[in-house]
């Protein structure tokens, strides 16, 4: 999953503010989004999934 774009037709939500205060702010340039059950860290322009927190449910 990392060092890859995020596809185009993958559904993506915000990650609630309060969670991002818990893991911190994403740097520059990046943002964090929700996928199903993951928070991936992405490049803002590009996609490039950078980092993930897998199955935050488990």
């Amino acid at each position: 999953m990392r060092s890859r774009p995020l596809p185009r037709n993958v559904i993506y939500y915000e990650v609630p503010a309060p969670l991002v205060v818990q893991i911190g702010q994403p740097p520059a340039g990046h943002r964090y989004v929700r996928v199903a059950t993951d928070i991936l860290l992405i490049a803002v322009g590009t996609g490039m999934i950078l980092d993930a927190i897998e199955d935050l449910g488990r």
